[in-house]
């Protein structure tokens, strides 16, 4: 058996965009619904297929749902950390949440958003968090606003969850919940059967991800996906690139700047105000270079540049 990646957006959508109940199993998983709170029925609801942008494919909302009290689910799997993610989210779910009144309707109308992301990246780094004195955020977070002295919660009506696959541990989790969403969304693709102890909803979802279940068209935009997320990775890895070569650059011509700073002043020569931000203004490497061999000479700073 070959199985599909289940990040990727297409069979994303082939799973938890067809059948309510694996998607039901999914939400209350990860946003720890049960008893009561259960999430048992839902309601899909037309999605926005936004345009795709060079580099900044893979920000489409893959699965908009409402459950029967009225409360929305905005869900997404997001394969690359791309520029002003968290503030798409928020924005995304805030206009979801203002999107549900026509003109002249009460705002009591209105009912509470939640946002999940589905993340294979992470967002705040454990060390970055250790650093500034803060305990480090779990694989699967949840946010919604609390009164900042008496750490009261309120103003739920939007809230967010965030699901960080990097995070999660080597050993395959032996109970269901969102440890074991994120192995099977991390690993699906390496099986070559359908595990025997998988229960219900995750022996499902694996299941739809056989490929041999899959049209011809089907696959056709399984692996457009799969080209477009190359492609998308190819263009951040080459952004990523340049900026640390400008990066390297810029810190190798600051060195031979202070290089050149240095000689001037060990020789005992005044530098003027203007002609040490040339000096530190420049980025060319082949005229730092000269000014470098023209600085154990030249009678005076101002003189630098006109040295032969």
């Amino acid at each position: 058996m070959v199985f599909a990646d289940l990040k990727n957006d297409f069979v994303f959508r082939r799973i938890f965009g067809r059948h309510p109940a694996i998607l039901c199993r999914l939400l209350n998983d990860l946003l720890d619904r049960s008893a009561q709170r259960e999430i048992t029925e839902i309601d899909y609801q037309p999605i926005e297929q936004l345009p795709l942008a060079v580099g900044s494919k893979l920000s489409i909302l893959d699965v908009r749902c409402t459950e029967r009290s009225g409360t929305t689910f905005v869900v997404e799997m997001q394969m690359l950390h791309v520029a002003g993610f968290l503030n798409r989210v928020v924005y995304n779910a805030c206009k979801t949440y203002v999107g549900q009144l026509k003109a002249g309707e009460p705002y009591t109308k209105l009912t509470d958003v939640v946002a999940i992301s589905i993340c294979d990246f992470v967002l705040w780094a454990d060390t970055e968090q250790v650093a500034k004195g803060q305990p480090p955020v779990p694989m699967l977070s949840r946010w919604n606003m609390t009164e900042q002295g008496s750490g009261q919660q309120g103003l739920l009506q939007v809230q967010y969850a965030f699901l960080e696959l990097p995070k999660l541990p080597d050993r395959r989790p032996e109970t269901p919940g969102p440890d074991l969403w994120a192995w099977l969304f991390r690993h699906a693709q390496e099986l070559s059967e359908v595990p025997a102890d998988l229960p219900g909803a995750y022996r499902e979802a694996v299941e739809l991800a056989n490929e041999a279940t899959f049209t011809q068209p089907e696959l056709d935009a399984y692996r457009r996906v799969m080209d477009e997320i190359q492609q998308a990775r190819e263009y951040g890895d080459a952004r990523n690139a340049e900026g640390e070569a400008k990066g390297e650059a810029k810190g190798e011509a600051k060195g031979k700047a202070a290089a050149v700073l240095a000689f001037l002043e060990a020789r005992g020569l005044l530098v003027a105000s203007e002609t040490r931000a040339r000096i530190l203004g420049c980025n060319d490497i082949p005229t730092l270079d000269r000014w470098i061999t023209r600085a154990v000479t030249v009678a005076s700073a101002a003189a630098l540049e006109d040295a032969p």
